[in-house]
């Protein structure tokens, strides 16, 4: 565990230097309960709050905090019941002060790499929200934007298919099959290699394995 520990370190010391060169905010947290902390510190006051669907953002505790918090309005899609209302919500994320979200995969050189159904995570983070959130475990970090976007597609999307029931051959077989299923979760992939607006985008890594 020790090991392990000072690995995370190392490598995320190489991630946020990468993340730097290119704009974006990078810090580790050996927990997540560091991460929660440090991300509810780093909110403007008494903020509107938007967030992307993300199992990190459960399993850490960000999302329990970010509902806890009186001083946050919350932007919150799961709080509406019809698909209408739904999508009014995520419209709204764009002019939040903070969007929350994790990221598919990010490479060690510090490119970020989502692929999405809808595409209303992928476009905040790529323009709206005042700053984005990312709350990532180091088993999102891969050497390269090719491995990322392998690992996205046969590690991360079939276990969120079958979590999202939806009917698709890696929900199957586990595995991608590059398919055009009408449930098919698959349809953007972004890689963002740099932040246009520097510090919009700030990127916490966390000591261990969170999300798919």
């Amino acid at each position: 565990m020790e090991i392990m520990k000072r690995y995370y370190e190392t490598l995320a010391a190489t991630v946020i230097s990468g993340l730097n060169k290119r704009q974006m905010e990078g810090y580790y947290c050996k927990t997540p309960k560091e991460a929660v902390e440090l991300a509810l510190s780093l909110l403007p006051k008494q903020p509107t709050v938007g967030f992307g669907g993300a199992m990190t953002l459960i399993q850490s505790g960000m999302l329990d905090a970010l509902k806890a918090d009186p001083s946050i309005r919350l932007l919150d899609r799961e709080a509406v019941q019809s698909a209408e209302e739904k999508e009014d919500v995520c419209r709204s994320h764009f002019s939040a002060d903070a969007y929350f979200m994790s990221s598919n995969a990010i490479t060690a050189d510090g490119e970020l790499i989502n692929i999405d159904g809808s595409g209303n995570r992928a476009a905040a983070l790529i323009f709206g929200p005042k700053e984005v959130f990312i709350l990532a475990g180091m088993n999102k970090i891969v050497p390269s934007v090719e491995e990322a976007v392998s690992r996205v597609r046969n590690t991360a999307t079939p276990p969120n298919c079958i979590r999202l029931n939806k009917q698709t051959p890696c929900a199957l077989t586990g595995a991608c099959s590059n398919c055009l299923a009408p449930d098919c979760i698959c349809n953007q992939i972004v890689i963002t290699r740099r932040s246009g607006k520097k510090g919009r985008i700030k990127v916490l890594l966390i000591g261990g394995n969170l999300g798919f």
